[in-house]
């Protein structure tokens, strides 16, 4: 009863007025780069393949996020090619299907410093399983869901597609990196019953990578060296702003990461983020817990998120190309 009540609540917000619509979001910014910021695609060099899967407020069965993308570095095209699909399902009745294609250019600014530039197109698919919703007048208090409504006449479609642009940038070093990425650059209409034009995301990110041992030679075989990585990412999307500030432990072959993420205006938190995340070779796999520190801290379940990536075979290159030393998760 209490999920049915869930979905009687985001139908009537979905349905009547505008809707401050959202996209998803991540914990683990770095293992869905491409959904980051467009310009990481070839970031990697080599072929990269990366899947993730997000389940958020599990106690309320509430949103369930997967993606999938691949991206690799092209000598012809003097940067890099990228592709993702993401599947949002929200409830049991609403389900947004999205597929991306970018280019990002590879500019060599100076002998350690580069930049990539990179544009994306989005077609993106919203639909609603209308007999999936509960209405008030459906419920009777003894027995539950037992009546038809008359409440809401069922729409004249209830899927609907539409296309996007998206821009970003990049600039890195040998230690450091910062970026900038926009999407929804042409505010798409995503209603059904009513006209919701979708407000442009902005995504700002920016990090380092710091060894705290240089000696290699007192490094044993087992561990790596050390690597702290702080990162800030800063997201925008109509009214609403988020910031995310976190530190990762690269001690490979172990990776261990801690985020907070909050409101700009700092009066509202939202969740500690701690992630754990092992890498051998060419793979990764990495799972992270949001705890709710909201007031929907006993009631949501967190969020629990999973990912993994690898890198495929790498052709036979014709350039010298640097990788971007960001953080894995």
């Amino acid at each position: 009863m209490k999920r049915k009540i869930l979905y009687l609540l985001v139908a009537c917000i979905s349905l009547v007025t505008s809707v401050k619509a959202q996209d998803p979001h991540f914990s683990q910014f770095y293992a869905t780069p491409l959904y980051t910021n467009a310009a990481f695609a070839g970031s990697a060099v080599c072929p990269r393949l990366s899947l993730s899967y997000r389940n958020q407020w599990p106690s309320l069965g509430a949103f369930k996020t997967f993606t999938a993308s691949y991206d690799q570095y092209f000598d012809a095209l003097s940067g890099g090619v990228g592709l993702y699909v993401m599947s949002d399902k929200q409830a049991d009745f609403y389900r947004i299907n999205t597929a991306a294609l970018m280019y990002s250019l590879h500019l060599q600014l100076s002998r350690s410093v580069a930049l990539n530039l990179a544009a994306q197109v989005n077609v993106t698919n919203n639909s609603l399983d209308w007999d999936e919703l509960v209405f008030g007048d459906m419920i009777d208090t003894r027995y539950g869901v037992i009546y038809n409504t008359t409440m809401a006449d069922r729409p004249d479609k209830t899927s609907h597609t539409y296309f996007d642009f998206g821009a970003a940038a990049l600039v890195y070093g040998d230690t450091w990196y910062a970026g900038v990425s926009a999407v929804n650059l042409t505010r798409p209409n995503d209603g059904f019953v009513s006209y919701n034009r979708l407000p442009i995301k902005f995504t700002a990110n920016a990090g380092m990578r710091l060894n705290l041992r240089r000696d290699q030679r007192r490094t044993n075989s087992f561990f790596g060296q050390p690597v702290i990585s702080p990162n800030v990412i800063y997201q925008h999307q109509g009214e609403f702003n988020e910031l995310n500030y976190g530190m990762y432990l690269d001690w490979s072959p172990f990776v261990f990461g801690a985020w907070f993420r909050q409101s700009m205006s700092f009066a509202n938190s939202d969740a500690l983020v701690l992630l754990f995340g092992v890498q051998w070779g060419d793979y990764k796999i990495g799972y992270s817990y949001d705890i709710t520190v909201s007031s929907l801290s006993n009631a949501s379940g967190g969020a629990h998120e999973v990912s993994l990536s690898c890198k495929l075979p790498c052709p036979e290159k014709r350039k010298k190309v640097r990788d971007i030393k960001c953080p894995s998760f």
